[in-house]
């Protein structure tokens, strides 16, 4: 029976929302997220699961569903079926391992983005000063500009792919670590400290399926007791 199931709580990332990976054959992201906020409100009250957010990414996620003119009544499903809690930043301890690690790695990214500089500006260097000035391909962008923004990407992955990048990342792993909750994401960054931080993840794309199959497993056995 639902109640005699132990309590599961879930911390949301933004990704979750907008990735593809929960959308069912050419089914628009409006449709995807109230089919998605339906299995919330269910899993919710029957099986005693509850979903939280930090007000950081819910700020974050307003933003980008209102962009993508999102209607206002998802925003009410989500205002009730999401719970907005802020991370005890204060009580909430870090192992220092964990802060050694990311100084490590972000020592380590600072060097690779060097790298990815110093590849750009020799690069720079070889070109023809008649690539100086725009071509005929593109009137706007001179070959200096092709390989600067060649390099602004590869910078940004250097510095920024599979890595805590903001502070709304850091707030999700703070609150599921309070909570002992499972993280729900897409991003790759988050994944890989949600293992450093110790904490059970759930990839953003599975977790509608997830859901439906706590529903229809409790469905199934309250049927089969009726019966």
């Amino acid at each position: 029976m639902a109640g005699e199931l132990p309590r599961q709580q879930f911390v949301l990332d933004t990704s979750l929302f907008l990735t593809e990976e929960i959308r069912r054959g050419d089914e628009s992201l409006e449709t995807a997220v109230r089919r998605l906020l339906d299995l919330v409100a269910t899993a919710r009250l029957e099986l005693n699961i509850s979903c939280y957010m930090p007000p950081s990414i819910h700020d974050e996620l307003g933003a980008m569903l209102r962009d993508r003119d999102v209607e206002d009544e998802v925003f009410s499903r989500l205002d009730t079926w999401v719970v907005r809690k802020s991370p005890d930043r204060y009580g909430v301890s870090i192992p220092a391992n964990i802060v050694y690690n990311f100084i490590d790695e972000m020592s380590d990214r600072v060097d690779r983005g060097l790298r990815v500089s110093e590849a750009a500006i020799r690069e720079v260097e070889q070109l023809d000063p008649e690539d100086l000035t725009a071509d005929g391909h593109d009137e706007y962008m001179t070959a200096a500009d092709r390989v600067l923004s060649n390099m602004r990407d590869k910078y940004r992955r250097a510095l920024r792919q599979g890595v805590l990048d903001s502070r709304e990342d850091f707030d999700l792993l703070v609150l599921a670590r309070e909570l002992d909750a499972g993280v729900v994401t897409e991003d790759r960054g988050i994944i890989s400290w949600a293992d450093e931080f110790g904490l059970r993840y759930v990839r953003g794309g599975q977790f509608p399926t997830l859901l439906e199959e706590y529903v229809r497993a409790t469905g199934g056995e309250r049927g089969a007791a009726e019966e």
